[in-house]
């Protein structure tokens, strides 16, 4: 079903999330140069974004997020059974494989949504927080998404094409890895989404089969040979299964990789 764009939520949207995106407070100026918008049409809703509270503004005329989005978010993540089963896991995986252990949200083909978060104490990491936002089909966790979506396919790939890799596969290749991916029950993506660095994504699934969340593991290439990749897919799996079983009760095995 396609949903009507109400103009003014929208925008509000946009504001809320460049908000979240910058470090540093923003002015009107700069928000409406960001977003496209009339400087007039940015401050009637940042006005009526503090006085809900979701956005601050100090004497400067500086706006930032406002700590009523705690509470959103707060009340998003306790109806959330996801990141608190799956967070033993992470930190698990995070400690023995030097990798940086991620949960993923995956509400539409839209985006993705980190939940859940166990960084590598390595010396060398990447950066990512709770709430980080990723493009659904980018990288391995998007090959899992591909797989076992219950989406159309001319969707899919539509939204495929408008992909930003490094080292983008062509669609011919991506889709026989997608075809890959739904056998083996993982995806690795070496090198195609960032340069030297290894993603690997199995699909949290329903009872339907249908993806619902993923488990991500980021490392660096040279980390994470092939054995290795393999094993930690595995290990993956291992906890995927465990995260299905205890949200939506025992299921069938998947195909074995």
């Amino acid at each position: 079903m396609k949903v009507r764009a109400v103009p003014a939520v929208t925008r509000a949207v946009a504001i809320l999330r460049l908000l979240g995106r910058t470090k540093t407070p923003m002015g009107v100026k700069a928000i409406s140069q960001a977003l496209d918008l009339v400087p007039s049409t940015s401050l009637h809703i940042l006005r009526v974004l503090v006085a809900e509270g979701l956005v601050k503004v100090d004497a400067a005329k500086q706006y930032g997020l406002g700590v009523g989005m705690l509470s959103l978010a707060r009340a998003v993540l306790e109806g959330n059974d996801f990141p608190t089963l799956v967070q033993p896991s992470l930190d698990d995986l995070s400690k023995r494989y030097s990798v940086t252990a991620i949960g993923v949200e995956l509400p539409n083909l839209e985006h993705m949504v980190v939940v859940a978060l166990s960084r590598t104490q390595a010396p060398v990491r990447l950066h990512v927080d709770i709430g980080s936002r990723f493009p659904a089909l980018i990288s391995a966790t998007g090959r899992c998404v591909a797989a076992f979506s219950s989406q159309p396919e001319a969707e899919i790939d539509k939204r495929f094409r408008a992909l930003r890799w490094h080292n983008a596969p062509t669609h011919a290749a991506w889709r026989k890895e997608v075809e890959t991916v739904r056998r083996q029950g993982f995806s690795i993506d070496r090198g195609n989404y960032i340069a030297g660095v290894t993603v690997v994504a199995v699909p949290v699934l329903t009872t339907s089969g249908t993806i619902a969340q993923s488990i991500a593991s980021v490392g660096i290439s040279s980390q994470l040979d092939r054995p290795t990749s393999l094993a930690l897919a595995h290990d993956m799996q291992t906890a995927a299964k465990a995260v299905e079983t205890e949200l939506t009760g025992p299921r069938a095995s998947r195909p074995a990789s």
